[in-house]
């Protein structure tokens, strides 16, 4: 027996001994065997042989798993962005906000908190690239479009603690976001009652861009608060996403955005009843004056990368972030307080608020980051350089009168409630450094993942050093590969930024500012440990997750929560903890969709001037429900449910402090229902003629927001009578409403 393979031509040869007869047999996996028989073989002989495709049809192989989560940072799925309901035009947050340990409690906002954590402990990254928050946004109704722009999204991460050393210096959170690198022409249009989306990319060889155009208004939604007037705000927004690799060792993005964010409003009246059924009391308001706020952000970024070999990347980056903010506003307001059921007037009177405060900020960052993956390691370290400037010119004040005379009410003098004059500026740099190691191993006893490092940073404002050591284990045992266990700890910092630094004193109603060059940065020492088990039910893939936390904290800096206002106390005068749990339960309850269940349990407790008391975000318990569904038989019709019910959080009388706050707000609870029927489906490209042939989805819904009619309360507005009795009349959010919207794919 003799025989031999081919060359990469197709030429062949061997040798063999005559005899009666020789069997050839050509054989290439793919294609049909071929025999061939000589009979009395002589000398040199040539052969030329041509094979068929043995190719054979098989079915579909669908291998379905839910990803292993070996650190404190989870990978949350993206499918639903386009067709869940959103208030806000901000998927990414507000899917974010249904993720275990996370609660949001305004539907008019994309702001949440993550486990007793303020608003400004939240770190946001984009390609690498860290992005702000306004800092005068004090409501929701001010609140326009994120930086995020979830058309250009591919993927979505989230840590709510725990999470490893090259992020930055924040207590509660992260969201790393990383844009999409388009592979083809794709875009998208959609369009509905609150806004428009236009998003298109596309490559070419080496090269591709994304864009992405959104137009928000929320004038139909706020048509459903209780204060009626003339709503009149504009969000608009463009981004734009450059990659280009040059060669296969270079790779250049560039990020950039603008977006103008107005809201106008002109209050006419309004009427609210509140209290219980024993005791209801009744509210109106008429009104004159208006409110005109104006947001500009700008945003720019460029990455350029260089591949040092098989192993290891080089990446240098700068960006550079500018918001120019205008909050102001003058209105009076003649209100009336009745007791319902007696008809007794409780307070009568008048009230003019005013305010001109006008914010620039510019942040410039450059970074270095370096990369090497070898021996079951990933090493990576980088070095960033921010400088910073901002300036501040505020005046508010706000006057009230009941029953004639001015609140408060000396007889021989007219005093204000409340005013406030600050002009501030700062300009400052940052400098920090990161160095951390990702090593996995697989053993005899299981596959072991551990992450280390630490962070150093330096702020010259006050001239503070900061060391931020962090770790994470995560370990599958070899006896069961369903379980996972994690375990997590490090010293976090909250590094101030311009709201920390105003040193606010209240003496008589009047508020005096001064930046304080002793501030110091929040800590917080953070021990978290979680597991997961993955399960199957009816042969599809689930995920059970819980996380047990404990934050001890020192250096607190206090602050107060009026809607959306974060105002500190800016100085450390606390200490306190926060203690939870999170479950959440993942998985496919319908094929081919992804829904979870979360639920939070957590105490947060402060100690202020030796007085133990609770945390401005000490949310006791808090239910999120992301659920999706198609019809039975069917996958034309989808269904998006998401639900929110969350525990009242501490308030007190405004310009009050902390000690003041022993009242409750009511639990918040909300639910939005989103429909959505496939009118064309075209994914594969089989439509070779019509319009069909270049769409690939087009979708039409229907969205129920707060399907239960809840009011929910986002703040409250305290009245006080002659007596100086107050009284807290709520403000309510939206109420129930329909919206309608298309969406083209294509």
């Amino acid at each position: 027996m003799a025989g031999g393979i081919t060359n990469l031509d197709g030429r062949y040869s061997f040798d063999f001994q005559p005899t009666d007869s020789v069997v050839i047999n050509y054989t290439l996996i793919g294609y049909e065997k071929k025999s061939k028989v000589i009979a009395h073989p002589q000398g040199k002989l040539v052969w030329n042989v041509s094979m068929r495709s043995g190719g054979k049809d098989m079915d579909e192989v669908v291998i379905k798993e839910v990803r292993r989560q070996m650190g404190s940072t989870q990978e949350i799925s993206t499918k639903e962005l386009k067709r869940m309901p959103s208030t806000t035009g901000n998927a990414v947050e507000e899917l974010v906000a249904t993720q275990a340990g996370v609660s949001s409690h305004n539907e008019l906002s994309s702001q949440y908190n993550v486990r007793g954590g303020s608003f400004d402990e939240n770190c946001v990254y984009v390609n690498g690239m860290e992005v702000y928050r306004p800092l005068l946004i004090s409501s929701g109704q001010q609140e326009g479009l994120s930086v995020i722009n979830s058309d250009m999204v591919e993927r979505v991460q989230f840590s709510a603690g725990g999470f490893e050393a090259k992020y930055g210096d924040r207590m509660s959170s992260v969201l790393d976001i990383t844009y999409r690198r388009p592979e083809r022409h794709e875009g998208s249009l959609g369009a509905s009652l609150l806004g428009t989306n236009i998003y298109d990319g596309f490559r070419v060889g080496n090269f591709s861009f994304s864009q992405g155009l959104r137009y928000k208004s929320n004038r139909y939604l706020l048509g459903s608060l209780e204060t009626n007037g003339e709503y009149d705000p504009s969000f608009i927004d463009y981004q734009a996403y450059l990659s280009w690799q040059p060669t296969k060792n270079w790779t250049i993005d560039a990020i950039g955005y603008i977006s103008r964010n107005n809201y106008r409003f002109k209050p006419k009246d309004r009427e609210t009843n509140f209290g219980t059924m024993e005791d209801v009391k009744s509210f109106r308001v008429y009104f004159d004056g208006e409110e005109e706020d104006l947001f500009r952000t700008l945003f720019g970024s460029l990455n350029i990368s260089r591949k040092l070999g098989q192993y290891s990347t080089l990446t240098l980056g700068a960006s550079a972030f500018s918001t120019k903010e205008r909050e102001t506003y003058d209105i009076q307001g003649q209100y009336w307080l009745d007791e319902t059921n007696t008809a007794e007037q409780l307070a009568v009177g008048t009230y003019m608020e005013h305010a001109r405060n006008l914010l620039t900020s510019k942040t410039q960052t450059l970074r270095a980051q370096y990369e090497l993956r070898r021996g079951g390691h990933q090493l990576q370290t980088g070095l960033l350089f921010k400088h910073e400037k901002i300036s501040e010119n505020t005046r508010e004040w706000e006057f009230r009168d009941s029953a004639g005379y001015s609140m408060p009410h000396y007889g021989d003098r007219l005093e204000l409630i409340y005013n406030l004059k600050s002009v501030q500026s700062i300009s400052s740099n940052r400098l920090e450094l990161y160095l951390q190691d990702t090593w996995r191993k697989e053993l005899n006893a299981g596959i072991l993942s551990l992450n280390y490092g630490a962070r150093l940073s330096h702020w010259s404002w006050n001239d503070e050093w900061l060391f931020s050591p962090r770790a994470s284990v995560g370990f599958v045992p070899a006896a069961n590969d369903n379980l996972t266990f994690r375990l997590a700890t490090g010293m976090y910092y909250q590094a101030p930024f311009y709201k920390e630094l105003r040193d606010t004193t209240t003496i008589d109603g009047a508020t005096t500012v001064q930046l304080n060059r002793e501030i110091k940065s929040q800590r917080s020492f953070q021990v978290l440990l979680g597991g997961e088990y993955k399960f199957r039910v009816v042969e599809r893939p689930f995920k059970f997750t819980t996380e047990l936390y404990y934050k001890a904290q020192s250096r607190l800096n206090p602050y107060n929560v009026d809607n959306l206002k974060v105002v500190y106390y800016g100085r450390n005068e606390g200490t306190g903890f926060v203690a939870g749990v999170d479950f959440k339960v993942y998985g496919e309850f319908v094929p081919g969709t992804d829904s979870w269940i979360s639920f939070s349990l957590m105490k947060a407790s402060m100690k202020l001037h030796g007085k133990t008391i609770p945390q401005p975000t000490d949310q006791r318990w808090n239910l999120n429900f992301f659920f999706s569904d198609y019809f039975p038989g069917t996958d034309r019709w989808k269904m998006t449910l998401k639900m929110a019910f969350a525990g009242g959080l501490p308030f007190g009388p405004p310009h009050t402090g902390l000690e003041s706050h022993v009242f409750r707000a009511t639990p918040y609870r909300r639910v939005d229902l989103g429909m959505s029927y496939r009118l064309l489906n075209n994914e594969d490209g089989h439509r070779r003629s019509g319009l069909g042939q270049h769409l690939k989805n087009v979708w039409l819904g229907v969205d129920c927001f707060n399907v239960l009619g809840i009011s929910n309360v986002a703040s409250y507005l305290w009245i006080t009578d002659i007596s100086r009795q107050q009284y807290a009349v709520p403000n309510y959010l939206t109420g129930r409403m329909l919206n309608a919207r298309f969406l083209i794919d294509f």
